[in-house]
């Protein structure tokens, strides 16, 4: 069931795009399948700077789907500042995301949500892990190398943090320090502040049309120093203290 004014939002879908205008009537279409008759949801597309008819392609569908919003950065800010703008603006209590070139199945969803559901509180993210990825040799390299060097390092247990498809409380997503690179480190900091992480192998698509908008190897450098200041943040972390009021 869409969301409506009749319906309440139970889950946000947030969709960060820069200059995929081709891919969004097709992923739309997707998502609402995947959710349709399970939950009330609300699907946000945040448009970060695109120059291309993104924004008007959203605006058209906006009118056929009330469920379907769109914010929109004046300038490119980046796939974390577009995912925090959109975790900001969810009416849901659960935010679900994935990318908006259609390599992400949302067929998955589902499987990520749920996962939430059932946690009861313990689990504070479901990250989908690509099998079968369809990127170049060039880029599969980048990520292998990214993903060990960071794993060895922040032992966050996860094999794949650049998969799109990703499901977490909102509160908790919330509470957690913002830095441009977050959702490239989101199991680390998730465990950092006490949660379990769930895990769900997901098929990797070809994109549906277009050229990669955010890649990984234009911040590598950036990446590395993100990657010492999460170990620092991880290393800093201390109990939180029993507390008790005195009366």
């Amino acid at each position: 069931m869409p969301a409506s004014d009749q319906t309440p939002v139970v889950v946000s879908i947030v969709v960060p795009v820069r200059n995929e205008a081709d891919n969004i009537a097709p992923l739309v279409a997707e998502i609402a399948t995947a959710l349709d008759g399970r939950w009330g949801y609300e699907i946000i597309y945040v448009n970060d700077g695109s120059t291309d008819a993104t924004s008007e392609r959203l605006t058209a569908l906006m009118a056929q789907r009330p469920s379907l919003r769109q914010l929109r950065h004046a300038v490119s800010s980046g796939q974390s500042a577009a995912v925090r703008s959109g975790v900001r603006a969810a009416r849901g209590a659960i935010v679900a995301t994935l990318d908006g070139d259609g390599q992400n199945n949302p067929a998955f969803l589902p499987e990520l949500i749920l996962a939430i559901e059932r946690g009861d509180g313990r689990i504070g993210l479901a990250a989908g892990q690509r099998v079968g990825r369809k990127d170049t040799g060039f880029k599969k390299f980048q990520s292998r190398i990214a993903n060990t060097v960071r794993g060895a390092i922040l032992r966050d247990g996860t094999r794949d943090t650049g998969c799109g498809l990703k499901a977490f409380p909102r509160d908790v997503f919330l509470s957690m320090p913002y830095f441009d690179g977050l959702h490239r480190f989101l199991p680390a900091l998730v465990h950092r502040e006490g949660f379990e992480i769930a895990h769900v192998d997901v098929i990797d698509r070809p994109r549906h049309s277009g050229v990669s908008n955010y890649g990984f190897f234009d911040r590598l450098w950036i990446g590395i120093m993100d990657l010492a200041g999460v170990w620092w943040l991880i290393r800093r972390k201390k109990p939180t203290p029993a507390v008790t009021e005195v009366k």
